[in-house]
């Protein structure tokens, strides 16, 4: 047993980061899968989880606010932002609601950068005090995964699948798009920003270099890899991608290649992502 407990001392001090950054990288792919969901193309949930991260971090540092007072204002405030642009933005749709959502990234980031006082411009936050457990991430995981699942399952949810297959049909039958469109819009952000202020209390530094055009794809290819037709997913997605540079670091310098093809593979052979319960349930079929 000593023995044991000496290993995962060992474990725990070389991978926890590691860990803790696959759940809050789950909570990330949740927040864009909510959209993609009720059929928004929105690449706005790295700019929100900067916003969530600066302002729970300056809560804290600034204010000495409680941690979870900290994670309330970090999902306030991102929340408030996307209400603020939800309305005129959302009656964009496909590329175009795309290109619009990156454009609010990028002016975010020139924001953080140009607000040096308060910010700390192109250096970033130093020193933000690392309050972040392994089971505040669980937590917020399970928390999140119980209220969407709770939401698709329910009306919202509901209209959500109505609002993605055909809007218009989905108008007709009395939908109001523009409503359950914010909703998604709004929830998505508070849940970027509470991944990006658990992201900012657990690594001491954030800049705003971290929450970039790079991050929003990443997060788009967490929940598109893992499968957007479940719950399952994005969070299957989100350990694949956190997981696989790791897993192939004894390559040296064909690391990145390697991980290219793996995941052009996916896309290819498994279009539906890596959870597809439709696949799943061919297969179990099959061996029936």
């Amino acid at each position: 047993m000593d023995a044991f407990l000496l290993w995962f001392d060992e474990f725990w001090a070389v991978y926890s980061n590691l860990i803790l950054s696959l759940g809050i990288n789950a909570l990330l792919a949740l927040s864009i899968w909510l959209t993609l969901a009720c059929g928004l193309l929105a690449l706005a949930n790295a700019a929100f989880m900067g916003i969530g991260a600066y302002a729970g971090a300056l809560a804290t540092m600034n204010y000495d606010s409680p941690f979870a007072l900290s994670l309330v204002v970090a999902m306030a405030a991102p929340s408030l932002v996307a209400l603020a642009i939800g309305v005129p933005v959302l009656r964009l749709g496909g590329v175009y609601l795309a290109m619009a959502t990156l454009g609010f990234g990028e002016v975010v980031r020139v924001v953080i950068l140009n607000t040096d006082g308060i910010t700390g411009g192109a250096l970033g936050l130093n020193g933000i005090p690392q309050y972040t457990q392994w089971w505040h991430v669980a937590l917020a995981l399970a928390l999140v995964l119980f209220v969407l699942a709770r939401l698709h399952r329910s009306k919202t949810g509901r209209a959500f699948a109505a609002i993605r297959v055909d809007e218009t049909a989905a108008s007709l039958m009395g939908i109001d798009l523009r409503a359950h469109k914010l909703a998604a819009f709004v929830l998505g952000a508070a849940i970027a920003g509470l991944a990006g202020a658990l992201n900012a209390h657990l690594t001491f530094f954030i800049g705003p270099q971290e929450y970039g055009f790079d991050r929003g794809v990443e997060i788009l290819t967490m929940a598109i890899l893992g499968g957007v037709g479940s719950l399952a997913g994005p969070v299957i997605g989100a350990f694949f991608l956190t997981l696989l540079p790791e897993l192939l670091r004894g390559l040296a310098d064909f690391r990145l290649i390697v991980n290219g093809l793996i995941l052009v593979t996916v896309v290819l052979f498994l279009p539906n992502g890596l959870w597809d319960p439709a696949r799943l349930r061919r297969w179990f079929g099959m061996r029936g």
